[in-house]
């Protein structure tokens, strides 16, 4: 990777986030961020089919090389309160050729109309979706990034809490697993993160949970029991300020019993994969957890 793409990458998308402002609407907002992916070009060659996910908004992506008794559910990052298919596209067709399977991408609901727990009720909605569906759990995985990847490891916290079977493992990029943002690198690397910083996390923390209580932990599932969950793949960016929350639950998971393999990808920036079209990087990390997935509901 050169410097130019990850760089031309980054000043795309903070000139995006300067142009907001307090007043500027939540439905602007959502589209900006969304027409930061409309030129990507699709290489995959992936098939799309809409459909009701236990009530819930969804597309199957499916690239040509995906099995049908193979499965992900990705839940997209975006704070909680934008994203969608239309911006994770790519990263689901990529992510589908790595691991050979079929891709649910949700739609779940946003936050700050729908407030938590609405996101989790809508990812633990389709999962159980999928099982109805004839899916076995050991053919199935979970997949996320940054906020999505935060309510991918609640998700798995909820279903074990409620005595569901777990997938088979669970692949997060750029976990958002604390909500109150208490990681000391939201100090540390705040000069170095060229995109997040606490004031407008905190902006997502509070639309998501209007209670206040941050560290509930089906919100912030850093701080939930994460003994009994599958096998966790983590990836997360050297230049993040959130990279204490993928530090912290990769030692949490694996001090509660929990097979974690975690990954630091020097020089990278939050949820890097996302522009896996143009930075080189994005591409490798999926195909590593493509073949981690893979290996695991194989």
């Amino acid at each position: 990777m050169s410097l130019q793409q990850l760089e031309s990458v980054v000043q795309e998308v903070v000139a995006v986030f300067n142009s907001w402002g307090p007043e500027t609407p939540i439905t602007t907002i959502r589209q900006d961020w969304d027409n930061l992916f409309s030129n990507v070009k699709p290489v995959v060659g992936a098939k799309a089919e809409p459909v009701s996910a236990g009530g819930v908004r969804a597309e199957w992506i499916s690239a040509p090389e995906a099995r049908s008794d193979r499965v992900i559910l990705y839940l997209h990052g975006g704070g909680y309160v934008l994203g969608s298919i239309h911006s994770h596209r790519d990263v689901c067709e990529r992510l589908s050729r790595a691991a050979k399977a079929r891709v649910l991408a949700l739609d779940y609901r946003l936050a700050p109309e729908n407030p938590f727990p609405a996101a989790l009720d809508d990812a633990v909605a389709a999962y159980r979706w999928l099982l109805k569906q004839g899916v076995s759990p050991k053919h199935l995985a979970i997949a996320g990034d940054s906020a999505g990847g935060g309510l991918s490891t609640a998700t798995l916290v909820a279903l074990k809490q409620a005595g569901n079977s777990l997938p088979a493992c669970a692949a997060l990029m750029s976990p958002w697993v604390d909500l109150e943002c208490t990681g000391e690198s939201m100090i540390t690397k705040d000069a170095e993160d060229p995109m997040v910083h606490k004031p407008m996390v905190a902006v997502m923390s509070a639309s998501y949970v209007q209670s206040g209580e941050y560290r509930t932990p089906l919100a912030s599932p850093l701080y939930a029991d994460l003994g009994g969950l599958p096998p966790l793949m983590i990836h997360v960016g050297s230049r993040e300020t959130l990279l204490d929350d993928s530090v912290r639950l990769a030692a949490s998971a694996t001090k509660a019993g929990v097979d974690v393999q975690f990954k630091k990808w020097e020089g990278m920036v939050h949820v890097f994969q996302i522009f896996a079209s143009r930075v080189d990087e994005g591409e490798k990390s999926i195909q590593e957890l493509g073949a981690f997935v893979r290996k695991h509901i194989n």
